[in-house]
């Protein structure tokens, strides 16, 4: 058994020939682009890019697999060098009655994911477009999915927009069957202490991904799995917790570095933070136009005190990304010396780091590691700031 990082949430902006998949995503996101980011230069041992539902990503994939630039392997997945992608779709439900959330449908390998594509033509208006809405229940989505012995994660779960509890419903339950759940996505905006406060969530696992929009917010948030090799049945293992595979660890931002953190009010562009309530209008300006925040949602749903189940630690930790002071040529000074980010925030001493890039930037980067950075806590949208 070995420890691997993965992060399961990154999206395509762009196909080799130009087209369009996530439009809101960087051009530069492409197949190849990601899965070469990820490998030398964040040190990611798993990858998920959840537009892989989308025919023109799939000739992508189909190209280099032809080439023999990567290769699918036994158990689930395609290697690039030393990095596993795992096939995936983000896909919007709307069930009649409830909001939209998104959900994450993962399979073992290319031929499956072409089969589900065929699938979801049937009942989605553009299946080469990133996060379409399918238009079926989530329940006959679900069996689809664990039908073609894949994985079904509802994504980014609290946050306002597009999400299980932050739009949909105050339950799970009330739309998917828990059963077919194979973890939830917690999203930039919550822990899982935070989490822990649903008490339908005890028995489901928790994971922490990037939900990456250009190649740089790669690996702002990954877990840390125990798996005997990177695939497919060892990451489907670690999320049923069977023979020994696990999640040893979620490592994610602090929730207040999140966009939707805390309540913001549309109307005065203020953030709300009032402890232990749940806000319906702006203390400032008094105007009703406020998006809840997770803070305040999981506030209002919240059954019990803690979760009843033991979990893996949540350990706070800042992408090199985000300090102050440093930019593209510190950051490749870094990389240079010591090869992966994972290897600067995991293994790199302080001393080291200071011989590359001096004490103060070397002070910020510890305390990032560590988690203790200070912080402009973020909402309504904008990112909260380390200041």
């Amino acid at each position: 058994m070995q420890l691997y990082y993965a992060d399961l949430h990154i999206h395509i902006g762009r196909s080799n020939k130009g087209k369009a998949v996530k439009i809101t995503a960087s051009r530069d996101l492409t197949f190849y682009n990601i899965m070469e980011e990820a490998s030398t230069r964040k040190g990611m041992d798993i990858v998920g890019i959840i537009d892989c539902q989308s025919p023109a990503v799939q000739e992508d994939i189909l190209y280099y697999l032809n080439e023999g630039t990567m290769k699918e392997v036994d158990g689930g997945g395609i290697q690039f060098r030393n990095t596993t992608m795992m096939l995936g779709s983000e896909i919007e439900i709307c069930d009649e009655g409830f909001g939209p959330a998104h959900v994450l449908a993962y399979l073992p390998n290319l031929q499956s994911m072409m089969d589900f594509t065929r699938w979801m033509s049937n009942y989605m208006k553009n299946v080469n477009l990133s996060t379409q809405r399918l238009y079926v229940p989530a329940k006959i989505l679900q069996e689809e999915v664990i039908g073609r012995d894949g994985l079904f994660i509802p994504a980014h779960i609290f946050t306002p927009h597009k999400s299980a509890y932050g739009s949909c419903s105050s339950k799970l339950s009330h739309v998917f069957n828990l059963d077919f759940i194979s973890a939830v996505e917690l999203g930039l905006s919550s822990d899982s202490e935070m989490a822990g406060l649903i008490s339908e969530l005890n028995e489901i696992p928790f994971l922490t991904n990037s939900d990456a929009h250009s190649l740089g917010k790669i690996a702002r948030e990954y877990n840390q799995l125990r798996l005997k090799s990177p695939t497919f049945s060892e990451l489907k293992k670690a999320l049923l917790r069977k023979d020994g595979r696990k999640i040893t660890a979620n490592f994610g931002l602090n929730p207040k570095l999140g966009k939707y953190n805390r309540t913001y009010c549309s109307n005065c562009s203020s953030i709300i933070e009032e402890n232990n309530s749940v806000v319906e209008r702006c203390t400032y300006c008094g105007s009703e136009k406020v998006v809840r925040g997770v803070f305040d949602r999981i506030t209002q749903i919240a059954d019990q005190k803690r979760s009843k189940n033991n979990k893996p630690p949540y350990l706070y930790q800042i992408p090199l990304e985000f300090i102050p002071g440093l930019g593209p040529s510190k950051l490749n000074q870094l990389l240079s010396r010591f090869g992966t980010e994972m290897n600067v925030l995991h293994h790199a001493t302080r001393e080291q780091i200071s011989e590359v890039v001096g004490e103060k930037l070397s002070d910020l980067i510890m305390l990032a590691k560590q988690g203790k950075s200070v912080i402009q806590t973020g909402g309504g949208g904008t990112y909260g700031k380390i200041t």
